[in-house]
């Protein structure tokens, strides 16, 4: 297993296997990479039938592919055949594809490397910069974990450009540098950090069966054909917006603060509390519209609603899964033409199925088991998010 240096004057990392000795290269990533073009297709110019040319959209980079790219196990979508373009440069094994643009300086230059794509064609596509390393510096998957170490990240981090979106281009990279060590050391390194991101896979795979499963069983339960008896959400509770700003939260907890809630799945902190309730809340915009459910003090974005005190012939956990079945609801009477957002009385017009209590908590035991599983599997995937972040902080320069 890798262990700790402390020696901090040297070429190396912080964290390395121990039968590794001697310095790191560091090199200019312009003098190890070479760049291609790319192409500008759009979402509309693609779709996902499985044959043809793949095409790297960096939408994909932003979310939903790992470090290491394997075609054969990771969709990507096809050109259609009416926009292949007449020139294009191929990817091969080991090449890397950077995303030139975010609204997020932590994203800017997220990269992935292909594996295995031997057999294939794919290209690099929109907001993409298409790199390889033609010196042969470097092992296949080794590119990938470097370009996403911190160290790099925080290169980059100083040169991106903008205001709203954020950009990097080509040329930024004769500014930055990467530590390469000898390709047996690239290839413990790339094996370990790949190991992690296939528990990665396996979590996200697990927690999407059981958000499916749940998802099923909501869609079964609480079909409104089902029921003959309804009353309005606003009739059995009280429901307000928030009255904070994301721009006073913290990111970080520490004593004396409460969780707060905006549109963001991430949750921040503030000194100060809105309410001591149990409550499903919801994000007032945005382009979906899902419930969360707490139980203590909190503090709630101004652009944000909490549900509350619920009658007492209705249980809240019975109307926040209710409320997950209700997405097209909130989406279909949604305003707004830039930003889609909520309005209260929205809220108070929604029709809960009027069941006996014991019937609600029947339901409430049946989705609770699952959601349990749930939460409980996405702590471990974020053990191991977290231990993959531990390592790109450790065991580059």
């Amino acid at each position: 297993m890798a262990t700790e240096n402390n020696n901090k004057t040297l070429n190396v990392p912080n964290l390395r296997f121990p039968e590794f000795s001697g310095e790191w290269d560091r090199i200019k990533v312009s003098d190890l990479l070479e760049f291609y073009p790319t192409n500008s297709l759009s979402w509309e110019q693609l779709d996902y039938s499985g044959e043809g040319i793949f095409n790297l959209h960096y939408g994909l980079i932003h979310k939903g592919l790992p470090t290491q790219v394997d075609v054969s196990e990771n969709n990507l979508p096809t050109i259609k055949d009416e926009y292949i373009p007449k020139k294009m440069s191929l990817c091969q094994n080991g090449d890397v594809a950077f995303a030139d643009a975010s609204e997020d300086t932590n994203d800017v230059a997220k990269c992935i490397e292909f594996a295995n794509c031997d057999e294939q064609k794919i290209v690099c596509g929109l907001h993409t910069i298409h790199g390889r390393d033609t010196q042969n510096k470097t092992v296949t998957g080794y590119k990938g974990y470097a370009f996403s170490a911190r160290i790099f990240r925080e290169q980059i981090r100083r040169l991106a450009q903008g205001t709203k979106i954020y950009s990097i281009n080509s040329h930024n990279f004769s500014e930055c540098y990467i530590g390469i060590p000898c390709k047996e050391e690239q290839s413990k390194i790339s094996n370990l950090l790949h190991t992690v991101d296939l528990r990665i896979a396996t979590q996200i795979k697990i927690i999407e069966k059981l958000e499916s499963l749940i998802k099923g069983l909501c869609s079964s339960l609480f079909d409104k054909n089902k029921y003959d008896s309804f009353v309005r959400l606003g009739d059995i509770s009280e429901i307000t917006n928030g009255n904070s700003d994301v721009q006073d939260a913290s990111l970080s907890y520490s004593d004396g603060m409460y969780p707060f809630f905006d549109r963001s799945e991430d949750i921040k902190f503030l000194p100060e509390y809105l309410l001591d309730k149990e409550a499903i809340i919801y994000p007032g915009e945005g382009s979906e519209f899902y419930p969360r459910y707490y139980n203590g003090k909190f503090a709630l974005h101004q652009r944000c609603y909490a549900i509350y005190d619920i009658a007492p012939n209705f249980a809240t956990r019975y109307l926040y899964f209710f409320c997950k079945t209700q997405n097209s609801y909130f989406v279909r009477n949604a305003v707004g033409s830039t930003v889609a957002s909520l309005r209260l009385d929205t809220f108070k017009r929604l029709n809960i199925p009027n069941i006996p209590i014991e019937l609600q908590k029947t339901y409430v035991q049946l989705l609770d088991k699952i959601e349990t599983k749930i939460v409980d599997n996405k702590t471990v995937l974020k053990k191991y998010e977290e231990q993959k972040r531990y390592l790109l902080s450790k065991m580059f320069i």
